[in-house]
């Protein structure tokens, strides 16, 4: 159950984080303790495991927000497109209606 429902979370918002916790302790406390399986270093536990855990979590806090940053930077080039073609699209309509009281 608990895993239909991360994955219903994935699904609704890209950017959530899920985070599942089995031991007891904090990332890099080491093996048995909650934060190994790492690496040797992180197995070992103490301030070297630590500031490793540290580490990559600050690795993926800058990868989330690049990726963020590189979405909204998406989204506008998409909008400002998309403000072009309304714009191109209301000249079409009023050069089309000007021929069409040409015509009458």
């Amino acid at each position: 159950m608990a895993l239909r429902q991360t994955s219903l979370l994935r699904l609704r918002s890209p950017l959530a984080v899920c985070v599942r916790s089995m031991g007891k302790g904090e990332p890099g406390d080491g093996a048995g303790r909650g934060g190994g399986s790492g690496g040797t270093i992180r197995d070992a536990g103490g301030a070297f495991g630590k500031r490793e855990a540290a580490q990559e979590e600050q690795y993926f806090r800058k990868l989330e927000q690049e990726q963020l940053k590189k979405l909204k930077k998406g989204l506008q080039k998409e909008i400002e497109f998309h403000k072009e073609q309304v714009e191109a699209h209301k000249d079409a309509i009023k050069r089309h209606e000007e021929r069409l009281n040409e015509l009458k």
